[in-house]
C-alpha cells in the first residue's frame, strides 16, 4: 500500500511540475503580446514566482518519493549502487539515464529560478538586457520541458522493467 501511495504521489508531483512548464511554454507567447513592457515583466515575474515555489516543492517530493521507490524496489543501497553488474544491465542503463536527466533538470531549474529569472525581474523592462534575460529564461525553460518529456520515456521503461 505504501509503495503505491509513493508512486501515486511521485506521478502527481511530476504532473504538476512538468504540466506547469508546459503551461508556461504555451501561455508565454500570448503574454508577449502585452505591449507595455513593465506590465508584461510584472506578469511574468508574479507567475514565475508563484510557480517557482510550487515547482521546488514538487522537486522535493519527487526526490523523496523517488528514493522511496528505489528502496521499495530493492534498487537502493551500496550493494546495488556499487555493483557493476547492476549498472551494466538494461535496468541499470535506464536508471542511469533517468537519474542523469533528473540531475540535468535540477541544474537547469536552479539556473533559471535562482539566477536568470530573478535578474530578469530586476532589470528595467524593455531594455536590451531585459529582452536578453527573457530569451535566456525562455530557452532554459524550454530545454527543461524537453528533458522532462524525455524523462517520462525512461520512467515508463523503468516501470516496465528497464
Amino acid at each position: 500500500m505504501l509503495y503505491y501511495l509513493t508512486v501515486t504521489t511521485h506521478v502527481l508531483a511530476a504532473l504538476v511540475w512538468l504540466g506547469g512548464m508546459i503551461f508556461f511554454a504555451l501561455v508565454s507567447p500570448i503574454l508577449r503580446r502585452v505591449e507595455d513592457d513593465a506590465t508584461r515583466q510584472g506578469i511574468f515575474q508574479e507567475a514565475g514566482s508563484r510557480f517557482r515555489t510550487v515547482g521546488w516543492i514538487c522537486i522535493a517530493v519527487l526526490i523523496g518519493t523517488g528514493i522511496a521507490q528505489l528502496h521499495f524496489r530493492g534498487w537502493w543501497g551500496m550493494d546495488v549502487w556499487g555493483s557493476g553488474a547492476f549498472w551494466s544491465s538494461r535496468l541499470g542503463h535506464t536508471l542511469a539515464a533517468k537519474l542523469s536527466l533528473v540531475l540535468a533538470m535540477l541544474v537547469i531549474q536552479a539556473i533559471h529560478d535562482l539566477v536568470v529569472g530573478p535578474r530578469a525581474g530586476r532589470v528595467r523592462p524593455g531594455t536590451p538586457e531585459a529582452r536578453s534575460l527573457r530569451r535566456k529564461a525562455a530557452l532554459l525553460a524550454r530545454w527543461n520541458t524537453i528533458l522532462g518529456l524525455v524523462l517520462i520515456y525512461f520512467a515508463v521503461r523503468l516501470a516496465r522493467g528497464g
